[in-house]
C-alpha cells in the first residue's frame, strides 16, 4: 500500500504541474484516485478521473501514451529498486457508487424518509 500511495502522490504532482504536452491531458485537470501495485511492484495500475468526468477515454489514452515519460519522472521522485510500468485506467467507482445510490433510493424510497419517521416516533414516546 505504501508504494502505491507514493506513486499516486508523485503522479498527482506531475499532472498538477502540467508538464505533459498532449492536449488530451494538458488542458484537463486529472485526479489520480488510486494506484494498485502488482505483488512484485513492477506494474502500477493507475486509476484516474478527469475533472467533471469529461473526455475520460481520451485522457486515459493520452496518459497511456505518456506512460514511459511519466515512469521516468516517478522513478526520480520515488526511490524504488525498479520503476514500475504505469498502466492508466478510467476510475469508474464514482459512477458505480452513484448508480447503487439511485437503485437504493428507488428501492427504499426517498432518502431520509426512514430517519424522519424514526425521529418523530422517538419524540412522541417522550411526550414532547
Amino acid at each position: 500500500m505504501r508504494v502505491g500511495e507514493a506513486v499516486r502522490h508523485a503522479l498527482a504532482l506531475l499532472l498538477e504541474r502540467g508538464e505533459l504536452r498532449d492536449p488530451s491531458v494538458r488542458d484537463v485537470p486529472i485526479t489520480v484516485t488510486e494506484v494498485r501495485m502488482s505483488p512484485d511492484l513492477r506494474v502500477a495500475s493507475v486509476f484516474v478521473l478527469p475533472l467533471g468526468g469529461a473526455r475520460v477515454a481520451e485522457a486515459v489514452a493520452g496518459l497511456n501514451h505518456a506512460a514511459p515519460y511519466l515512469r521516468g519522472q516517478v522513478a526520480r521522485a520515488v526511490r524504488l529498486r525498479f520503476a514500475p510500468d504505469l498502466v492508466f485506467h478510467a476510475d469508474t467507482s464514482f459512477a458505480a457508487a452513484e448508480r447503487v445510490g439511485r437503485l437504493l433510493e428507488r428501492t427504499l424510497g426517498a432518502p431520509g424518509r426512514a430517519a424522519e419517521g424514526g425521529a418523530q416516533s422517538d419524540t412522541e414516546d417522550r411526550g414532547e
